[in-house]
C-alpha cells in the first residue's frame, strides 16, 4: 500500500470512530438525564478511573497505556461537558479546565 491507500484507510477509520463517539455521546446524554433526576454529580472520578482501566485492560496495542489514558481523559472531559449541558449550565462546570479549553477560549 502507498501513502494514499493508508490515508484512505485512516479516513475510513475516522468515519467509524466519529459514529462510535456520537453513539457514546447519546448514551452520555441519557446518563445525564438519569443523574439529573437522581441528583447525582456529573464528575465521578472513580467511574472515570474504571473507564480508563477497562480500555487499557482490553487494548491489544500498539497504543501504550499512558497514551490511552491521555486520549480517554480528554474524551471524558468532553463527555462530562455534554452531560453538564444536559443537566443545566450551573452544574456543567467540573472545575477542571484543560489546555485545549483555554486555547479554544482565546
Amino acid at each position: 500500500m502507498d501513502i494514499s491507500d493508508w490515508r484512505r484507510k485512516i479516513d475510513d477509520v475516522d468515519r467509524r470512530m466519529a459514529a462510535l463517539l456520537n453513539e457514546r455521546a447519546s448514551a452520555v446524554i441519557e446518563i445525564g438525564r438519569l443523574k439529573r433526576n437522581s441528583c447525582m454529580p456529573i464528575y465521578e472520578p472513580d467511574r472515570e478511573k474504571d473507564v480508563i482501566a477497562n480500555v487499557q485492560r482490553n487494548s491489544a496495542g500498539p497504543l501504550r497505556d499512558l497514551d490511552l489514558a491521555k486520549i480517554y481523559e480528554r474524551l471524558l472531559d468532553v463527555m462530562r461537558s455534554i452531560q453538564g449541558h444536559e443537566m443545566g449550565a450551573d452544574s456543567a462546570s467540573s472545575g477542571r479546565e484543560t489546555e485545549l479549553d483555554s486555547r479554544m477560549e482565546d
